[in-house]
């Protein structure tokens, strides 16, 4: 089972870091980060080395069922890299790691786009929420969702901001007709 995990890991990492590589934006680029990147990063690195050191403590979720909670955390992780996956493909050269807005870019708005703003940031919270599962420690669920889940709120407010000083009422009126990170929730 732990080889599973580990797999699903190494292919979560490895694609983060070419997309950090190959989708940056260039110094030319109107870039909007305010260190929403590096931040994200370090919460990121912070709160799985905090969930990876606690997950033997005692708030263990259910032995009896460690199977079934292990493997609702896998599919959790793979549905979510499915969703970011989906979200980046659709907005092609418009997507950056780093917050920016490209001359001439517009509001994409079909496909995963047309319910809710930021599925790339979705997908990427619920594999967090099942890495959080898979070691099946409420304390470590808690450790990993809640930071992370707080720096990519922080990112969101800082790309939306970007995105309505470039794009204006496009983006606002866009914003009137969709949800942030789950439809029909928030």
């Amino acid at each position: 089972m732990i080889n599973l995990l580990m797999i699903i890991s190494v292919v979560w990492v490895l694609s983060e870091i070419i997309l950090s590589g190959v989708k940056r934006a260039k110094d030319s680029q109107n870039i909007y980060d305010k260190s929403s990147l590096k931040i994200l990063w370090i919460t990121i690195t912070l709160s799985i080395t905090a969930g990876i050191i606690l997950r033997n403590t005692r708030f263990v979720i259910s032995y009896h069922n460690y199977n079934l909670i292990y493997y609702s955390g896998i599919f959790f992780i793979c549905c979510g890299l499915i969703i970011r996956w989906i979200a980046i493909l659709k907005l092609k050269k418009s997507f950056t790691v780093n917050v920016s807005v490209s001359g001439g870019q517009e509001t994409i708005q079909s496909g995963i786009y047309k319910y809710i703003r930021h599925p790339s940031y979705s997908g990427s919270l619920v594999s967090f929420l099942g890495l959080g599962v898979v070691f099946n420690n409420w304390l470590t669920l808690f450790v990993i969702f809640i930071p992370i889940s707080g720096a990519f709120l922080y990112r969101i407010h800082v790309e939306e901001k970007a995105l309505i000083t470039a794009l204006g009422k496009q983006y606002t009126d866009y914003m009137k007709r969709t949800w942030r990170l789950i439809p029909k929730v928030y």
